[in-house]
């Protein structure tokens, strides 16, 4: 069934091509031979008409000079015509003649008569108008100057040239009218679409090389089988979704999905930006809505993908000013040309947004996004796929454990995942060994996560020795309390913009619900850099910035959101409500007083010095193991995770049991 429904595909002819459609782009190489022909015939016209204009580069000169020269003997041979005398001189003057003598000089006076050059009609020296002048004649005789005449009838010749010109110019203007336009509706195009079409059989994706969105591939599964059968789903009533939208974080695979339903359905293939649709001049984004269905339809089954829609789609209304006009009036054609045709014309409307939530409700509603697809962030088996597929074309080691490499990056994007694939290709190929390895991968992580090495930035030793402390303070509460992570590896290289340092935790599995003695436990390890300093070193630095905002965060989250505060209740004081007709920035309400905004304060703060007080007694209890690995992290500059785990072991014991949670800290 698939090979005739192929086949019955391949068959169908190709769209015919209207009026405005523009030829295939040349390439660089063919634009630059077209530019030097065309400047090549530009040349020629407009030597010709300079050379019919003035033969020869003749030297124009006033008649009575010519009859001046005439009898000073100075003229060899003349050619008249209607309205043009030419001629040459018979010896060439060195410099301007001045007055002419007001008589003819004696015959003595006159030079010596000169062998008669040969004669080259394509040559001479002056032109002058000719006049009626029967002393013309008598005098050339007199003065024994060959002299011949002809008629010139220089229209023909002037009309054949003046429409070579024209012609040029004409071709000219044509080609650059057609660059100016351009495919993708240039300067004077402003309504085309600027949709890139990608035909049918140049979509290479398939859904075999899409992992680890396993619930949205049978999601979009269906929209497949109508863009092949159509006919299955028309004759027994089923209606196909007329848009589908692809909702999930950025790098997830939302684009890289919308083209496997292309490459399966062997379709063809619309893609471009909500941005591009929105321009300064009003009816432009309109205008290109209308033109992309027109050629959607034109080319249908297929598939038109808007990428980042919430650029065209937000929501109407939330600007009380007539700057968003034109984007209005944009989302309003959209709409309508998504209520113009019908679900057995064989064009799907995808999309793809990571911000759901500000998009217009008339898009929502069924009859035109009526299936929203979530493209999550994927799981430990998913990530070991996606691993896999990006892993195909790399040399890896026997060693590499992809499986274990998934376990190492929760929370990461399929483009995270790739990025460390191709991170750990470019470092192996850099220390020019012949496959990945497991110390590439890890390093690669890093890169991602925590950024580059910056081994050049000199510290001095006692900021150095700061930072070791700092790190240690981290993971040594986070080892010590129960629900604490699991440190993976401590660094006091500096990386990326600011870190000094940074403290990595993993968990083992991938969690989606904590605890309030989970989250406890994360306080205390984000504060346990602070405390350690002001233990060892008896004041604070300004390194425990980022660890302060994070735990206030955390803090103000468990008493608004989570409900985990005895004084508040159970509550949630998270959400805001909108005002009526809100203005930029500011329409956003409290729906809580401002006794219960102090309270909530006050709240944060307990908790939040609370896990201070915690972390505090637990490294002041364990004072030596803090000591000993803070030498060995500074001696070492590193410690994985089977060296702090055995340095912990020897100082306090086995770590108490208990779930791990996600987390990381630097300075």
């Amino acid at each position: 069934m698939a090979e005739r429904d192929n086949d019955r595909l391949s068959r169908r002819p190709p769209p015919p091509r209207g009026p405005d459609d523009e030829p295939e782009e040349p390439s660089p190489g063919e634009r630059r031979l077209r530019l030097a022909l065309w400047s090549l015939l530009g040349v020629l016209a407009l030597s010709s008409v300079a050379m019919q204009l003035n033969p020869g580069g003749a030297q124009q000169i006033a008649y009575y000079d010519f009859k001046n020269r005439l009898r000073a003997g100075q003229v060899d041979e003349v050619l008249i015509s209607d309205d043009t005398l030419r001629g040459r001189w018979r010896n060439a003057p060195a410099a301007s003649p001045g007055p002419a003598p007001t008589s003819a000089p004696s015959p003595a006076a006159r030079p010596a008569a000169t062998p008669p050059r040969p004669t080259r009609p394509w040559r001479y020296d002056f032109e002058t108008v000719m006049l009626r002048d029967e002393q013309l004649l008598p005098l050339l005789e007199a003065q024994h100057v060959r002299y011949a005449a002809t008629v010139h009838p220089r229209w023909p010749a002037q009309v054949l040239l003046f429409g070579a010109v024209l012609l040029f110019f004409l071709l000219m203007g044509r080609s650059l009218l057609r660059r100016l336009q351009g495919q993708a509706g240039g300067v004077f195009a402003f309504g085309r679409s600027k949709g890139k079409m990608v035909g049918e059989g140049d979509v290479t994706v398939r859904f075999e090389d899409v992992a680890g969105v396993d619930e949205a591939k049978e999601e979009l599964q269906e929209v497949v089988e109508f863009l092949k059968s159509p006919e299955k789903f028309i004759r027994i009533g089923a209606r196909i979704p007329k848009g589908v939208l692809l909702v999930g974080p950025p790098g997830t695979g939302k684009t890289l999905l919308a083209r496997a339903v292309a490459g399966e359905a062997h379709v063809a293939f619309f893609s471009l930006s909500g941005s591009e649709f929105v321009e300064m001049f009003v009816g432009v984004g309109a205008a290109r809505v209308r033109d992309l269905f027109e050629n959607a339809k034109q080319s249908a089954p297929c598939i038109v993908f808007i990428d980042e829609l919430d650029a065209l789609g937000r929501s109407r209304g939330s600007n009380v000013s007539n700057a968003n006009e034109e984007r209005e009036q944009t989302l309003n054609q959209l709409l309508v040309e998504m209520d113009g045709f019908e679900s057995n014309k064989g064009v799907i409307l995808l999309a793809a947004t990571n911000r759901p939530e500000i998009l217009d409700r008339a898009l929502l509603r069924p009859g035109r996004f009526d299936r929203q697809v979530l493209v999550d962030r994927p799981d430990r088996k998913g990530r070991a796929q996606i691993l896999r597929v990006h892993a195909r074309k790399v040399q890896l080691a026997p060693e590499v454990d992809l499986d274990d490499l998934a376990a190492r990056t929760p929370g990461f994007a399929g483009a995270d995942l790739a990025n460390i694939i191709n991170e750990g290709a470019l470092l192996a190929a850099r220390r020019d060994k012949p496959a990945v390895t497991r110390a590439e991968l890890e390093e690669a992580i890093e890169r991602v996560s925590a950024g580059l090495e910056r081994k050049s930035r000199i510290i001095s030793p006692v900021e150095r020795r700061r930072v070791a402390y700092h790190e240690i303070g981290h993971a040594l509460v986070g080892a010590l309390l129960p629900g604490g992570s699991e440190v993976t590896k401590i660094s006091i290289v500096p990386r990326g913009v600011g870190a000094l340092g940074y403290t990595m935790k993993l968990p083992t599995e991938d969690r989606y619900l904590m605890t309030e003695a989970e989250l406890s436990a994360q306080l205390a390890g984000l504060l346990g850099g602070r405390v350690a300093e002001q233990i060892v070193f008896g004041d604070l630095s300004t390194g425990a910035s980022n660890d302060l905002q994070r735990a206030t965060e955390l803090a103000r989250a468990m008493v608004s959101e989570y409900g985990m505060s005895r004084a508040i209740g159970p509550v949630g004081l998270g959400q805001e409500r909108s005002a009526f007709l809100p203005t930029e920035g500011l329409g956003r309400l409290r729906e809580h007083g401002d006794q219960l905004a102090d309270l909530v304060d006050h709240e944060v703060k307990r908790i939040v010095e609370s896990a201070e007080l915690e972390a505090k007694m637990l490294l002041t209890r364990h004072r030596d193991a803090l000591e000993a690995l803070a030498q060995a992290l500074l001696e070492r500059e590193y410690l994985d995770a089977a060296s702090f785990r055995g340095l912990l072991d020897a100082s306090v014991g086995p770590r108490p049991e208990g779930p791990t949670t996600v987390s990381a800290s630097r300075v």
